[in-house]
């Protein structure tokens, strides 16, 4: 959640960890506005969703644009497939034991086919929020980084699911937060401290991406450990789907990356997933990793361990290029017609800032009404005043479809604002 910050010296963020007190008052109001406008909340089957908030047969229906199944597998008859037979074979929805004590066997299937798809030694789990809140107290603890404490730095963008668990982290070691991919603030940490390790993101959400390149040099000039979260870059990038950030490391992963991820979104599965380079890694998060060790729940169900093995078949399939190149198309023509921040970089997220939050809410409101279901975001989702509407390309979009959304998006921000977009 975003917060007033200040700049230290040394480019730092000054702030506290949790300021939930703030997000909830600042916000209500948007919170409160939206769902009566009907942008939250939508029921839905496949890419239609009742524009009314009642049955999807009773009032109009409209296109999504707001989900990131960014090539469209999350309704593949093959994953589906795969869910059914495995729950048909397991003949259970939930394992009910502790994942070091017992597991079933297709996790360790699903395990060993991910590793070969990524070059990995790979772990799964039933999210990616939990994978990250299992690795992050281990790389406080200095375990990963030759038993010394690192200076754990954050990107002020990281997601939720690695922001959260800052206050755990500084409990056991120094945390830091610098600014949106300051590579500079970085290496000025490295510089001054003998272990650091950078968490980040590897396509942010809201449609822009971390300098993986410089992050490499980084690790070679100082030793940084990085912890990336690539759930948005998953999928639609590399040959076998190794995602934005796999894609950037060497065969060998290493001992100083991690690579998490989500096996829903691009993957079209459910679960998430932590990509380690040595088998000292591998050893230490079977072992420690707090939500397998301690709790009953964690693991993937028998349907999601099943949807995941559909998606390594697509994974290993000529199909997975078409349908790369088919969200590449649908991409850049939405390029062609919106001017926004993150055109021309080939990722399927884009955001449209239009500033004013009610601004924003009204004009959601006006594509919902055209047929379209769009992202309004406001904060905490983006600063205050920095309020827009996000719109998630997908490979299963139609051209016509995403033609009408631009023409909509450009007559709405007109009619709202009294100004051409893009706004000045």
């Amino acid at each position: 959640m975003r917060q007033p910050i200040a700049l230290t010296d040394d480019g730092c963020l000054s702030e506290q960890f949790r300021n939930t007190a703030h997000s909830l008052s600042e916000s209500r109001l948007y919170f409160d506005a939206s769902p009566t406008a009907g942008l939250m909340a939508a029921p839905a089957t496949g890419r239609t969703i009742s524009s009314d908030n009642g049955p999807l047969d009773s009032g109009p229906q409209v296109i999504d644009f707001v989900r990131s199944s960014y090539l469209g597998l999350d309704s593949h008859p093959v994953i589906v497939a795969g869910a059914i037979e495995a729950i048909g074979v397991h003949r259970s929805l939930h394992w009910s034991c502790a994942r070091p004590r017992l597991n079933f066997n297709l996790l360790g299937e699903l395990e060993e086919v991910l590793s070969e798809i990524f070059c990995a030694r790979v772990l799964v789990f039933s999210s990616g929020m939990l994978a990250n809140l299992g690795a992050m107290p281990i790389l406080a603890s200095g375990q990963l980084t030759g038993g010394k404490k690192p200076v754990v730095v954050f990107d002020c963008s990281a997601h939720i699911s690695l922001a959260y668990h800052k206050p755990v982290m500084a409990a056991e070691t120094r945390v830091e937060t610098i600014m949106h991919n300051d590579i500079d603030a970085l290496e000025r940490l490295c510089c001054e401290n003998p272990v650091v390790a950078y968490v980040c993101d590897g396509v942010y959400s809201a449609g822009d991406y971390s300098p993986i390149k410089e992050l490499r040099q980084l690790q070679e000039r100082y030793g940084l450990f990085v912890y990336i979260d690539d759930t948005h870059g998953i999928s639609i990038f590399g040959r076998q789907g190794e995602g934005f950030a796999r894609s950037q490391f060497s065969q060998v992963l290493g001992d100083r990356t991690i690579i998490a991820a989500s096996l829903a979104n691009g993957f079209g599965a459910s679960g998430g997933m932590l990509m380690l380079g040595t088998a000292h890694q591998e050893a230490l998060f079977r072992r420690y990793f707090i939500p397998s060790a301690l709790s009953i729940s964690m693991a993937p169900n028998p349907a999601a361990v099943g949807a995941a093995l559909g998606s390594c078949k697509i994974h290993r399939s000529p199909e997975l290029g078409q349908r790369q190149r088919r969200l590449a198309q649908r991409v850049h023509l939405f390029d062609r017609r919106i001017v926004t921040t993150e055109q021309g970089n080939s990722l399927p997220i884009r955001t449209i800032t239009i500033g004013s939050e009610a601004h924003a809410i009204a004009i959601a409101k006006g594509l919902l009404d055209r047929g379209f279901y769009t992202l309004v975001t406001f904060f905490p989702w983006v600063g205050q005043g920095r309020a827009g509407i996000g719109v998630c390309i997908t490979a299963d979009h139609e051209v016509r479809e995403i033609e009408r959304l631009c023409d909509s998006i450009l007559e709405k921000i007109a009619e709202t604002t009294g100004k051409p977009y893009p706004l000045r």
